[in-house]
């Protein structure tokens, strides 16, 4: 794994952090090539907060890999996915997953656009839209939203997005037992997961949430 365009040791600390989370080392090289055209476009546009690459390996890959277990197939809409976290680490881990990637801010829409490209997602798409006004009802078996909101209000502007049965999969720090207790009379914790990232100082959940 490498790209001449990273700091050395980048791809060797991917490397570790996948084996550690137990995923096929053979997603590296997209992974870096990603993570190369977002260290790029990020000096210009400001995409993420983060500037280091080594940081974005823990915080932007791993974190948004920690996923995988939880979700294979189907279709999966990414709300507010900024510069594509998790929507498309998780696009290339899982081949069979149909991600749409919902950006309203246009700057970030066009960076998604050229990574979807570059990096031949055939199983990805660009929504340039906020959440609440993508029209496809029922469309989507799997919510996820990394940064958004709390429970309720990621609910608010997408659960219309949901079809029958399906999932919201919300990336949370701490366990969220106020946010848990705030959740839409008609709707429910399934389950929670905590997560392991390799290199992560403090907490990670994955709260699962469903219609009652």
């Amino acid at each position: 794994m490498n790209d001449t365009s990273l700091p050395a040791g980048v791809a060797d600390e991917l490397e570790r952090g996948l084996r550690a989370m137990g995923l096929d080392t053979a997603l590296g090289p997209r992974l870096l090539a990603y993570l190369a055209l977002l260290v790029r476009w990020n000096r210009t546009y400001n995409l993420t907060a983060i500037r280091d690459p080594h940081e974005m390996v823990t915080r932007h890959l791993l974190d948004s890999l920690a996923m995988v277990p939880h979700v294979e197939s189907g279709t999966l809409a990414d709300l507010g996915t900024g510069p594509g976290l998790p929507g498309i680490p998780l696009a290339i881990a899982r081949p069979q997953l149909q991600v749409t990637l919902v950006e309203s801010n246009g700057k970030k829409a066009r960076f998604l656009r050229e990574a979807v490209r570059q990096l031949a997602l055939d199983n990805a798409r660009v929504a340039e839209s906020r959440a609440e006004a993508l029209d496809e009802p029922g469309a989507f078996d799997n919510l996820t939203a990394r940064a958004m909101d709390t429970l309720a209000g990621i609910i608010e502007v997408g659960g219309h997005l949901l079809r029958p049965g399906g999932q919201l999969l919300a990336m949370k720090g701490v366990h969220p037992h106020e946010e848990i207790a705030q959740l839409p009379a008609d709707w429910q914790v399934l389950e929670v997961h905590p997560l392991q990232v390799p290199g992560l100082v403090g907490d990670r959940h994955l709260v699962v949430v469903g219609r009652r």
